[in-house]
């Protein structure tokens, strides 16, 4: 009698154990890739589930987006210049099942696919894009990784190029350029000034020509914004006022020997 009840409750603790081991919780971002007997069997979760204890073996995934920060990489761009680029991809695991059947660490597999192809793309471009196209260069580099991803169920939603690191040589030279640009600017805009101001001059001689009184006018005008601004001392002979007339002594002469100089020849 008491060895039927030692079976009895060993029997019980078997059972109890087997029933523990057989139900399975994850939770609404995680999935199990079941295999039983070593075949694949399915995907499980998220929730509650059996599972038969011995036979199948699991293997959790997370369903979440997941940041690879990719390790700075020194590049080659087509101009030969050499560059350290660093960038961030994230992705997802879209398919459980082939994340685990058809690659053997979908994770690191995913870094070591970002960073040769980071190297490859931007290989391609000169500096001038690879500073200006930021972008552009990004979806460029996630329908690449996506591409090469896809048959793993993974899912690149995006990459971005956080850092390019130039030579302390080529900063200096790439300052040099930005400020020639900017001189050219300015003498562009300076000798498209000139030629403006020589074309009005040129109209304005030519109606001082078909009106001589016009042109005394502006003498005078001219004396008459002189005498506002009290740096000049004026000697004029009698009679008409003349251009060749005038005579302008600058305003650095001392006040006190000069003070309200003004002779009439």
């Amino acid at each position: 009698m008491l060895i039927s009840e030692i079976n009895a409750l060993i029997a019980l603790v078997i059972a109890a154990f087997l029933l523990t081991q057989s139900i399975k919780i994850v939770r609404e971002y995680e999935r199990v890739v079941i295999f039983r007997l070593g075949r694949f069997a399915g995907v499980k979760g998220p929730g509650v589930f059996f599972i038969i204890p011995i036979i199948d073996t699991v293997i959790k995934i997370d369903l979440r987006i997941v940041t690879i920060d990719v390790q700075k990489q020194v590049v080659i761009t087509r101009d030969n210049v050499t560059v350290d680029v660093d960038a961030v991809i994230y992705y997802r695991v879209m398919d459980p099942g082939k994340a685990v059947i058809q690659v053997e660490n979908y994770r690191v597999a995913t870094s070591l696919l970002a960073q040769t192809t980071l190297r490859d793309v931007l290989g391609q471009i000169d500096l001038d894009d690879l500073l200006s196209k930021r972008e552009e260069l990004n979806k460029r580099l996630q329908e690449i990784l996506d591409r090469h991803t896809d048959p793993w169920g993974i899912k690149v939603t995006a990459v971005t190029l956080r850092d390019v690191s130039l030579p302390e040589s080529m900063m200096r030279a790439i300052a040099k350029q930005a400020e020639a640009e900017r001189e050219k600017r300015s003498r562009v805009i300076l000798a498209d000034g000139e030629l403006q101001a020589s074309k009005t001059m040129t109209e304005a001689a030519r109606l001082y020509g078909e009106a001589p009184v016009a042109i005394k006018l502006r003498e005078l005008q001219t004396l008459a914004e002189i005498a506002r601004e009290k740096n000049l001392i004026i000697v004029t002979s009698g009679g008409d006022v003349g251009s060749g007339n005038v005579v302008g002594l600058t305003s650095a002469l001392n006040k006190d020997q000069y003070k309200g100089a003004v002779t009439n020849q």
